[in-house]
């Protein structure tokens, strides 16, 4: 039976937008100008929709940087986002380390090079699953409290805040860096970490504190002194963070919670997959929204949405990838005009100077891999294809999306998590026009496809009607009255993903089709569709990818549709052609570069002038593609690399690496799958690696630790799972004696995964693209 759902958008009234004033906007001495509505950010006084994903520089290493930021560039993300851990460069009072993996200039300096925004979290407290939730260790021997406004404190983070000042001299927007904004502390009144000096004994917790804007300023006052001076200050505001009226708030969002579990140790459903609006006045929310300021006064931004989660020792999950781009469109159907992500690229805790473990907790002691969009060695996952594709429309339609609001269906914000039943669906729209957003995804649940349901979307005496199949744990944003060079695209069942700009003066808009949907195209009446010689094209669900044109009397314009798996391979390259390729692209000038774990990549160009000097594709074009696709194969020679493992006692093996096996490759993953309790791996005396069973492959980028590799041998420590465990104290001598019914731990497999790399040069000449050779083959 046949569903539909009714929206009313006629009545809705227009929001009012207002710049917010001048601790919320700069000038860079190019004359760009940055500021801040109550709406959204701009950039030289247009909208600008911020895009952030949160990068530890310091847990990653600085070899990696470069290419790990272009990662998240061709993402389609215009921001990083990082912590700037006290502990890690002030281990020892008084000596302040920015060498090496805490070079913070230099990995600054390189977001720069790269057009890519900063925003430093400087704290003095962080938490970020950091020792001590960052402040170092020596701050607990001290007679004053930390995270208080007294004079021992401010002291020492003055000395913290001068060291980072030095360090970011010139790099600030209004110098013409990329530094854009500073967070101070973090969720301050709100949340706290164990003081690691204590733990396993009473327990003890940082000081969370207690005086409100009054600490925040003057924690901020100090950054200002100390050479600190960003376009604007943020602050956390969920769960009753404090957040002073001169600071951006910005909240976030976990659907995956190792701190929350039911005693049966389940998870409940949670509601951040249910839709919202965040920036509406007297909002009724079942969600934790509680701002301490009027929401339509301030804009609605998130530096924290869960793009992945750790795994807790007490919670062994595996991250659903889908869920990331479905949070992403709940959030922006919700208001949101600024995506941050937490964590976006996983990491690795380092090792303190004196042997002391960097990490927080019952967490693994070094990897922080998150789960993230990006692993902690730069492995590329599904939910960084998903997520793509949300960003790229959010950054070619930011002018018109950050100035649309959200209209809800009545009690669209009420629906419980439990209900799979009921379609989650929003808008956002200008009056005129909009996107509809629907949602099928649930955290905790599996939904089942949603067929033969249909949203009434009424805009006065005008009502569009969409046809809606959505597969389940996929999520969708739909145009309505979308301008196309000109010509009015009434309706459309196919999500937009960008716009190149032809040569030839008609511009190529390219949108794709999710799984199950049936998509097609419904333009003016007026218009004229080539292909069909009607006003509409239906999209054909055996092809990979189609093409057509439309016109209007003069005007003409081009579109690709493309399927979701051929959407999810897209990068958008030089702003003017597309590559299609399953591994990941990254463009660095004039280069563009392949990181493939695939020895022969089938690769597409689009359009017809986007040439690779690569060999074409030998059947010619490829069945199911437009013929203005192009089709090469990208060959590696292929790296033949088998490891030995030797069972050398109770738990434990040593991993010997052919001689080689890291040369002439961009990396070699070093993946594991294994029965037990916890993983670890060691060069030398040294832990390079830990991992929690659950039972996903444990996978170690082995580039990190060529240097030790070649000197010593890899030597695994798989603690056991155990059952029936007994102590038993027998003695009055304090003996204890662990025994247990059963112990179970084994090695099934461990391989060597190599990482290819193939550059492609742009030619002065013509447009195309040249092959050179990186590493020899």
């Amino acid at each position: 039976m046949e569903l539909e759902y009714i929206l009313d958008l006629t009545d809705e009234k227009e929001k009012k937008i207002y710049e917010l004033g001048e601790e919320f906007q700069d000038v860079s001495i190019n004359g760009k100008r940055l500021s801040y509505t109550n709406y959204y950010m701009q950039m030289a006084g247009r909208p600008y929709y911020g895009i952030s994903g949160e990068f530890h520089f310091s847990r990653i290493a600085p070899e990696r940087w470069k290419d790990e930021i272009l990662k998240m560039k061709a993402c389609g993300l215009n921001t990083i986002s990082t912590y700037v851990f006290w502990i890690y460069h002030e281990e020892t009072e008084g000596e302040f380390d920015f060498t090496g993996h805490l070079d913070l200039r230099r990995f600054v300096q390189l977001c720069g090079q790269y057009s890519m925004n900063v925003i430093l979290r400087i704290g003095p407290y962080a938490h970020g699953e950091c020792r001590n939730g960052g402040l170092p260790d020596w701050l607990y021997a001290k007679p004053f409290t930390a995270r208080k406004l007294n004079s021992g404190f401010l002291d020492c983070v003055r000395k913290y805040f001068e060291q980072i000042g030095r360090q970011t001299r010139g790099l600030y927007f209004r110098n013409g860096g990329p530094i854009i904004a500073v967070q101070i502390d973090n969720e301050y009144m709100h949340s706290s970490s164990q003081w690691n000096f204590s733990r396993g004994v009473n327990q003890e917790f940082v000081f969370g504190g207690d005086e409100g804007d009054r600490y925040m300023t003057g924690i901020r006052d100090v950054a200002v002194e100390s050479g600190i001076t960003p376009a604007f200050f943020t602050a956390t505001a969920w769960g009753g963070a404090v957040v002073p009226d001169c600071m951006i708030p910005m909240w976030g969002g976990y659907a995956y919670r190792p701190w929350m579990l039911f005693e049966d140790g389940t998870h409940p459903k949670t509601d951040e997959f249910v839709y919202q609006n965040f920036h509406k006045d007297g909002i009724e929310s079942t969600y934790d929204f509680h701002p301490s300021y009027r929401p339509e006064t301030r804009p609605y931004g998130c530096c924290e949405i869960g793009s992945g989660m750790m795994v807790g020792y007490r919670y062994r999950f595996q991250y659903p990838c889908k869920s990331v781009d479905a949070v992403a469109n709940i959030k922006m159907a919700s208001g949101c005009n600024f995506l941050g992500y937490y964590m976006f690229h996983g990491g690795s805790h380092p090792h303190g100077k004196d042997g002391t473990y960097m990490n927080d907790g019952s967490l693994p002691k070094i990897s922080y891999d998150y789960q993230a969009p990006i692993g902690e060695y730069g492995q590329v996952r599904e939910s960084f294809r998903r997520v793509k594709n949300i960003h790229y429309f959010a950054q070619t339609f930011q002018e018109k999306l950050c100035c649309m609001q959200t209209v809800l269906p009545e009690k669209a914000s009420e629906i419980r998590p439990e209900d799979e039943t009921t379609l989650r669906y929003a808008v956002r729209t200008d009056g005129k026009s909009g996107f509809l957003f629907v949602n099928n995804f649930q955290d905790h649940l599996q939904m089942p496809d949603k067929t033969d349901q249909r949203i009434r979307l009424i805009c006065g005496k005008e009502e569009l009607v969409f046809p809606i199949t959505i597969a389940g744990s996929d999520n969708a944003i739909l145009p309505f009255h979308l301008d196309i060079d000109g010509i009015d695209l009434v309706m459309g069942t196919a999500q937009p993903l960008t716009v190149l700009r032809g040569n030839d003066g008609i511009n190529i808009h390219v949108f794709f089709v999710h799984e199950k949907m049936e998509g097609g195209f419904l333009f003016e009446k007026n218009a004229f569709v080539r292909e069909t010689g009607k006003n509409f094209f239906s999209w054909d669900s055996e092809r990979q990818a189609q093409e057509f044109y439309v016109e209007k009397g003069e005007v003409k314009a081009r579109i690709l549709v493309l399927s979701q798996k051929m959407a999810e391979q897209m990068y958008i390259v030089k702003k003017s052609g597309l590559i299609f390729t399953q591994g990941v692209i990254l463009e660095d000038g004039e280069t563009i570069r392949l990181e493939s774990s695939q020895n022969e990549n089938l690769i597409f160009t689009f359009p017809e002038e986007m040439k690779l000097a690569l060999p074409e594709y030998k059947d010619g074009k490829q069945e199911g593609l437009p013929v203005s696709m192009n089709a090469y194969v990208a060959l590696c020679d292929r790296k033949e690399c088998a490891a030995v493992l030797k069972h050398t006692d109770e738990c434990r093996y040593i991993l010997e690496l052919p001689d080689g096996c890291l040369d002439n490759v961009k990396d070699v993953v070093l993946k594991i799958d294994y029965i037990g309790d916890i993983g670890n791996a060691f060069i030398g005396s040294r832990l390079i690696s830990d991992n929690y069973a659950n039972q996903q492959t444990w996978e170690i980028g082995l580039s990190d630790f060529k240097r030790e590799i070649r000197k010593e041998k890899m030597v695994f420590y798989i603690s056991p799972l155990k059952k029936g465990v007994k102590l038993i104290i027998d003695n009055q001598m304090a003996a204890v004696r662990e025994i247990a019914e059963s112990v179970e731990e084994k090695i099934l497999d461990i391989r060597l995964e190599p990482i290819y790399e193939i550059i492609l040069k742009k030619k002065r000449e013509f447009p195309g693209f040249v092959l050179q050779q990186k590493f020899s083959r």
